[in-house]
């Protein structure tokens, strides 16, 4: 707990010392008045530069750190994919590799990790990536529906559905920043008629509850093109594999398994996660059988 909430901590530094060096050399380079986002003076251009500054600056640290935050947080012992421990190891080292030769990607990082029946992918980029599934996972399954979810993982990594996920939640940081700082400055100056250079009290609150409500629409959809995510993955694995079944049977196992809380930098690429709202990273396992059962693989 004391290592995610260090990591937690230092992430953020990380995220406040870059945003302030990249502001630095954008103001330097470019003589850009960030003075100007918000006021009498507010120019919209100077605060689309800020937006995005602030919107893609936390989802690209996030995205680099991905890998070692995963390491760190979820205990991961890591494979050595050059020599492997035991037959386990082995087997799992020789089935991903053999699904990176299908997709068209480099060998990932392989790692297990102690927990409820779950797996997960992350990483920079489609060729540095990670993949890892718990032990739990392992011990419930057969090694058919195993390689279906190992599949899946490698779907998401072969889709590029990190680096996706990260622009995504960046143009979405992006214009709520922006929106809610226009919104907020005329508020404050047609609304309440504040007639100083500066903001008023109007311009942070409001900003400050936009900041907030939009940002729950803008999480909305980005947990709706999750969903979207899963069933590709879902029907990458059936694919890979040549058959439907072993996802499905993978699928109808994990239905009967408490849905396991991974951190929220790999929570979008697990196997099995929260169900049933707007918010719900995944579809319902129903839904995802639905929708194998229904797909035709070639």
């Amino acid at each position: 707990m004391l290592k995610r909430i260090g990591l937690f901590v230092l992430t953020n530094l990380a995220i406040l010392v870059m945003l302030s060096i990249i502001m630095t050399i954008v103001s330097w380079v470019f003589g850009v008045n960030f003075g100007q986002i918000a006021g009498s003076n507010q120019n919209y251009g100077t605060l689309l530069i800020y937006a995005a500054i602030i919107g893609f600056t936390g989802s690209i640290i996030s995205l680099f750190m991905s890998k070692t935050m995963a390491k760190s947080t979820m205990g991961l012992q890591m494979i050595d994919v050059e020599n492997p421990r035991n037959g386990v190891e082995r087997w799992l080292v020789e089935v991903i590799a053999k699904l990176a030769e299908i997709k068209g990607v480099a060998m990932p990082e392989v790692g297990i990790y102690h927990g409820e029946p779950n797996a997960f992918a992350t990483g920079p980029s489609k060729n540095n990536s990670l993949v890892a599934v718990s032990d739990g996972l392992l011990a419930s399954m057969n090694r058919e529906e195993v390689e279906a979810v190992l599949a899946h993982e490698m779907s998401h990594v072969a889709n590029g559905d990190m680096v996706t996920m990260t622009l995504m939640q960046g143009v979405i940081n992006t214009f709520v920043v922006f929106l809610s700082r226009v919104i907020g400055n005329i508020v404050d100056r047609v609304i309440l008629r504040n007639e100083e250079d500066g903001p008023g009290a109007g311009y942070f609150i409001t900003s400050l509850v936009l900041d907030i409500v939009l940002g729950l629409l803008g999480s909305m959809l980005v947990m709706a093109y999750s969903r979207h995510r899963e069933f590709q993955a879902d029907a990458g694995a059936a694919k890979a594999l040549g058959s439907t079944v072993p996802m499905i049977n993978a699928l109808a196992r994990l239905g009967g398994q408490p849905a396991n809380e991974l951190p929220g930098n790999v929570k979008g690429f697990g196997i099995n996660g929260g169900i049933g709202s707007l918010f719900a990273s995944h579809p319902s396992i129903e839904e995802r059988i639905k929708a194998l059962r229904e797909l035709q693989v070639k």
